[in-house]
C-alpha cells in the first residue's frame, strides 16, 4: 500500500462522516471538533480538516458541504472567525488573543477554504 492510497482511505473515511459526524448515529463525538483552534498542534477539527481538502487540490467533495455550511456559520458580523479552542503548550510567542477573540489564522483558514469551495462547487 503506498502512502497515497493510504492517505486516499483516511480522506474517505472522513468523508463517510463529513468530516465530523458518526456514521453509525450521525451524531458529533466531540463538540469540540466543531471549535477551530490555532495552532491546531496534532488536535482535529472541522477547519483543519477542511484546510486538508483545499490544500490537496481536488475540487469539493460534496460530503463536505454540512463541514462548509458551518465555517460559513461561524463567520462573525466583522467578517472574521474566532479563537474558540486554544490548545495548551509552549509557545515562542502568542499567536492570538485568546478564545473568543478574533482569530487572524481561523480567518486566512476560513476564507481560503470558502473561496476554494465556491469557485470549484
Amino acid at each position: 500500500v503506498t502512502v497515497a492510497e493510504t492517505r486516499r482511505r483516511g480522506e474517505e473515511y472522513l468523508l463517510e462522516r463529513q468530516l465530523f459526524r458518526r456514521k453509525s448515529t450521525g451524531e458529533v463525538p466531540a463538540e469540540r471538533w466543531l471549535q477551530f483552534s490555532w495552532p491546531p498542534r496534532w488536535h482535529y477539527d472541522v477547519l483543519r480538516a477542511l484546510d486538508h481538502f483545499r490544500h490537496t487540490g481536488a475540487a469539493p467533495d460534496g460530503r463536505i458541504a454540512e463541514a462548509v455550511q458551518l465555517v460559513r456559520d461561524k463567520r462573525q458580523p466583522d467578517g472574521t472567525w474566532l479563537l474558540e479552542n486554544t490548545h495548551p503548550g509552549e509557545t515562542q510567542f502568542e499567536f492570538e488573543d485568546g478564545d473568543g477573540r478574533p482569530s487572524r489564522w481561523n480567518t486566512l483558514r476560513a476564507l481560503r477554504v470558502l473561496d476554494w469551495y465556491d469557485r470549484q462547487s
